[in-house]
């Protein structure tokens, strides 16, 4: 019996994917968890009115003599709102740097761990089954498991700070490497490899010769797109106690602070586009 062609193949994929949205919305709104809350609106415009006024602005317009008192007119106590709001910047600015050394060494762990791995995994350079399913197996697992769920594991074995953050991003990040490793290996072109391999090298020289000049762009570039990923990602980390930007983050909404919260996004996108900016103009410069 003839498969069918591509296009019908594409069709019954397509026709697939609508049947599997269709369930998920009609059995979402069968068990009514669709539902927006109550005064959905009212609760909008006053997020966005906080969010419109972020926290640093203090810093230069902040009352210089900000007055709590009780119901009954005693005074509680008073703020300098723009002395108060330098100090959390500075705070902010100490949580950025711990943010960006938890993504920066845990992308660089978990690279140097995935190479390995991926050279076992690539089909092209015919490694010993046991070990190619083996090493398959564990960058499957790596890359299905959460970074917060390494994290919380982590936490709770060499305990709170930035050492948990480092682990959990790199044992993550070690699947999502060695498969974009393996994929750029074998995409190469076999002859280079075969021609090393006849003038009767090793397995380490076919590497170093033949297979390392080749996918050593790919690689850097691969590196460049993950470790992005992971400045983001390494932002949350501190809701478990992984310390950084995440920790601030969990402090602003569990008070309710959405002006502190709003200043710590604008840092987490700044920090973001600064980075995709470099990495764009370093990937450029390897083509």
């Amino acid at each position: 019996m003839a498969l069918p062609s591509g296009r019908v193949r594409f069709l019954l994929l397509m026709l697939a994917y609508a049947g599997i949205l269709l369930a998920c919305f009609l059995s979402l709104l069968w068990a009514d968890e669709l539902s927006f809350g109550r005064n959905p609106w009212q609760n909008l415009w006053k997020t966005v009115g906080e969010f419109g006024y972020p926290s640093f602005l203090d810093v230069w317009f902040g009352p210089e003599r900000l007055e709590y008192r009780s119901d009954d007119g005693t005074l509680l106590r008073v703020e300098n709102r723009q002395i108060l709001e330098m100090n959390f910047l500075a705070a902010v600015g100490r949580a950025t740097w711990v943010t960006f050394q938890i993504a920066t060494l845990g992308s660089l762990l978990g690279a140097v761990l995935a190479l390995p791995l991926a050279i076992l995994t690539a089909r092209n350079l015919h490694a010993p089954w046991p070990l190619s399913r083996l090493a398959k197996l564990v960058l499957d697992v790596a890359r299905s498991v959460h970074t917060l769920v390494f994290g919380l594991l982590l936490v709770g074995i060499v305990g709170l700070g930035p050492t948990a953050g480092i682990l959990a991003i790199a044992l993550h990040s070690m699947g999502t490497y060695g498969k974009l490793f393996a994929e750029s290996v074998e995409s190469l072109d076999m002859s280079a490899i075969e021609a090393v391999r006849a003038t009767g090298a090793s397995r380490m020289q076919v590497f170093f010769l033949a297979v390392w000049p080749s996918v050593l762009p790919q690689f850097v570039s691969n590196h460049l797109y993950i470790w992005e990923f992971n400045i983001r990602d390494s932002t949350i980390l501190g809701l478990i106690g992984a310390g950084g930007l995440g920790l601030l983050i969990s402090e602003a909404v569990s008070l309710f602070q959405w002006s502190r919260l709003a200043t710590l996004l604008i840092v987490v996108i700044a920090l973001v586009m600064l980075f995709d900016g470099i990495s764009r103009r370093i990937r450029q410069a390897l083509l």
